[in-house]
């Protein structure tokens, strides 16, 4: 017996709508690129910030308007300067810190602590400085030590302001260095100490804050050196003081 032809399955037909569908998803997907990374969208914000260019704060907003945290920060930090955009600056700069962006946390702390955005003033400003130094802010750290330290909008506590000087110190901060190297010194808020407290002052001046140059400069017994630190210290006094 001649065995039976199997019948050959017969294509279903896909309508043209669902054709037409993928065909647009396909094309998207080979389109679509990737966010601009975090250097790219900082380049952004000082275009829009310095030559007041329109494009780049357009895409800073769209990008923004994505969720991106980044965008979100810078575009908090534009606004922030616009007092009729307050309010915004402020709900960007939150959801940026919210999103873990230690540099947003760090602005929105700036903003509470000025009462630029919140007329509760400095204590609004510790939990934000806390979640940007807990996130490797140096600047934060340095903050909380320094509010901790005179009572600003907190209370004076010496020893609080010490283990944030030190975290802000360790993070690099020369001007948390210098503040801890008097801490160190006068035994306020800890033990005193004063090979730590002159290693401090070294390592400030190390970094060139003026401050500590003059500082050492005043203490050392090389009138040469000490000369020179002075005259570092009223250099960068001059030209980089915006860094510390």
């Amino acid at each position: 017996m001649v065995p039976k032809a199997v019948p050959k399955a017969v294509p279903k037909t896909v309508p043209r709508s669902m054709l037409a569908a993928v065909l647009v998803a396909v094309l998207a997907a080979c389109s679509h690129e990737p966010p601009p990374d975090a250097a790219r969208i900082e380049a952004l914000s000082m275009a829009a910030a310095q030559r007041n260019d329109g494009a780049a704060e357009r895409e800073l907003l769209r990008l923004a308007e994505h969720g991106n945290a980044v965008a979100e920060r810078e575009l908090g930090i534009l606004y922030r300067s616009r007092p009729e955009r307050r309010a915004e600056a402020m709900a960007l700069l939150r959801r940026a810190a919210l999103a873990n962006d230690a540099q947003a946390a760090f602005h929105l702390g700036e903003l509470y602590r000025t009462a630029e955005g919140n007329p509760a003033g400095p204590p609004a400003a510790w939990a934000w400085y806390q979640r940007a130094a807990e996130g490797g802010q140096a600047r934060a750290a340095l903050k909380l030590g320094m509010m901790a330290r005179n009572g600003d909008g907190v209370p004076r506590d010496a020893a609080t302001a010490a283990r944030w000087l030190q975290l802000a110190s360790d993070l690099g901060n020369a001007h948390a260095m210098f503040l801890l190297s008097y801490a160190y010194r006068n035994g306020d808020g800890v033990a005193a100490d004063p090979q730590k407290a002159r290693s401090l002052l070294e390592e400030a001046a190390e970094r060139e804050y003026p401050p500590a140059l003059q500082e050492l400069a005043l203490t050392v017994d090389d009138p040469q050196r000490a000369s020179h630190l002075m005259k570092e210290a009223t250099e960068h006094r001059r030209n980089n003081w915006n860094r510390f």
